[in-house]
């Protein structure tokens, strides 16, 4: 059968099916081995991404200093939401948010949902930068929630007295580029600095609209133009999980001092 394949003509059905199948596989094998060997890679350029991303929004990345050195300075715990506390049940560093939030061991299904996030991890990590007197300076709060395309996940920095807003920031999302896209473009996201989270009788009044709120300039964020679902996701997210379903209990310690 081998020799009466060998004899047919190049351009015959069985031979050009062959080396078409035959191409396939060894591109497929190639294409296979090149993604698995990239794979530590990008990882490792992932997480110096989003170390990256950490230091920013926390204001105090150099792009002429080494990343590696320079996240020394950012101290990462895990928080358990819950109690608002800090905990030592895991390792942070071996601790994977993401994961934890499909995990039924470590997350919980939401019934009211506006961040639109399915369940949600009970333990995230936060990342604590200090001053110089070794007192909190900063916390840096992972968030997510989804936009108009896709999930959008960030950092949001809070201040000592855990209800001044430091910066916004996100590292992943896949939201029209010029429109929604614009969540990450720094003349948008440098509208955050200053902003605050709570009125004087701890309501909960951030807010991401086109009219300021009646609460005040003070509590508000200018909505994307040409955008308004990813702002409203915007919106969603940080009054989610900056309120009781998210980080409130902790700011609450933090701004009395409790951290």
């Amino acid at each position: 059968m081998l020799r009466r394949f060998l004899d047919l003509p190049p351009d015959s059905v069985p031979k050009t099916v062959f080396f078409a199948v035959s191409v396939c596989l060894v591109a497929s094998v190639i294409v296979s081995a090149t993604a698995v060997s990239l794979r530590p890679i990008q990882a490792v350029n992932a997480q110096k991404d989003k170390q990256i991303n950490i230091l920013e929004v926390a204001g105090i990345y150099n792009p002429d200093a080494e990343v590696i050195e320079a996240f020394r300075a950012v101290e990462p715990h895990v928080l358990d939401l819950d109690a608002g506390r800090f905990t030592e049940a895991f390792d942070p560093a071996h601790f994977d948010d993401r994961a934890a939030a499909d995990d039924p061991e470590t997350s919980v299904a939401l019934d009211a949902d506006p961040a639109g996030i399915g369940r949600q991890a009970r333990y995230v990590i936060a990342y604590v930068l200090r001053d110089d007197d070794g007192a909190i300076d900063k916390v840096i709060l992972p968030v997510h929630g989804y936009g108009l395309w896709s999930t959008l996940y960030g950092f949001i920095a809070v201040e000592e007295d855990g209800n001044t807003i430091y910066g916004l920031q996100f590292y992943d999302h896949a939201e029209t580029p010029g429109l929604g896209g614009e969540v990450d473009n720094p003349r948008w996201t440098a509208q955050w600095r200053g902003k605050k989270l709570t009125d004087e009788q701890g309501r909960l009044s951030i807010t991401v609209a086109k009219q300021t709120p009646a609460a005040g300039e003070e509590f508000h964020v200018d909505a994307l133009s040409g955008a308004t679902l990813t702002a409203r996701g915007v919106d969603n997210l940080v009054r989610f999980w900056m309120g009781e379903q998210g980080y409130g209990p902790f700011l609450g310690h933090l701004g009395a001092g409790e951290i």
